[in-house]
């Protein structure tokens, strides 16, 4: 019997081992939105992973959840890139770091140099009218789509991203509403979108999921080209769409 029970515990052992030398597998992976904070009621996730504070790259996966309320990953794992300066909490970040923020955030609409792939968010064909407004002296247009041609602009241009001069990261491109201001609405009379309630002028604007340039972004999260078609195709407005992001060891808290 000492030796049955022996060979009985070997034999778990090397199965012990064994599942542990194996790769993690979809399955696994899968299980990580039920383990997130802060996504309400969202049907579709998007999960951004980093090694550390200062990693410039990451790792994005998608979910969706059935009718069933299990969470399942669409599609493999896709290589991403981040800020230029790592990592910090969104009510931490401050403009012109190159910090992505972490946090969990919903995504609302799209844009790009490209016209639509077929998305089911809102998307605009953006033009060289067509600017991201920085500028810390105008509150009331911080972190706004704006167009240049208003006839009531108060934002400076040199404080604002001309869309267009990024053919290439904004070939397409998803907002991570991040420090986004509340109630926006296009102003007819004034040729302009204004805020019901400001964004925190200083935090940061501009942060969105996008096609990959050369390298790290300046904030925002970056995935090929195709695979950003990929992910604008998937996204539906009516299953809530979020993005949770962050360093691995904070992400279930971010």
């Amino acid at each position: 019997m000492e030796s049955g029970l022996m060979r009985r515990r070997a034999a778990t052992l090397v199965l012990v081992l064994t599942a542990a030398l194996l790769p993690a597998t979809p399955a696994a992976a899968a299980s990580i939105p039920a383990d997130l904070a802060h996504i309400g009621n969202a049907r579709q996730l998007i999960v951004v992973t980093a090694p550390g504070w200062s990693s410039t790259r990451a790792t994005l996966r998608a979910y969706q959840r059935g009718g069933d309320g299990r969470w399942r990953q669409v599609f493999k794992a896709m290589a991403a890139r981040t800020g230029y300066g790592g990592w910090a909490w969104a009510n931490r970040r401050v403009q012109d770091t190159g910090q992505t923020p972490v946090g969990t955030f919903t995504i609302t609409r799209a844009f790009g140099v490209r016209p639509d792939p077929g998305t089911r968010l809102p998307y605009r064909e953006v033009d060289g009218n067509d600017y991201w407004v920085g500028d810390r002296r105008d509150p009331r247009t911080y972190n706004l789509f704006q167009p240049s041609a208003s006839p009531n602009r108060t934002w400076r241009i040199s404080q604002a991203e001309r869309l267009a001069a990024y053919p290439t990261q904004y070939a397409y491109a998803a907002v991570i509403n991040f420090n986004r201001p509340s109630g926006v609405r296009w102003d007819a009379k004034r040729g302009e979108y204004v805020a019901g309630k400001p964004a925190h002028v200083g935090r940061g604007s501009a942060i969105f999921l996008h096609a990959s340039g050369k390298g790290a972004t300046a904030g925002c999260v970056s995935v090929s080209r195709s695979n950003m078609v990929r992910l604008l195709k998937w996204l539906n407005p009516a299953k809530r769409p979020r993005i949770v992001m962050g360093p691995s060891k904070v992400i279930t808290r971010a």
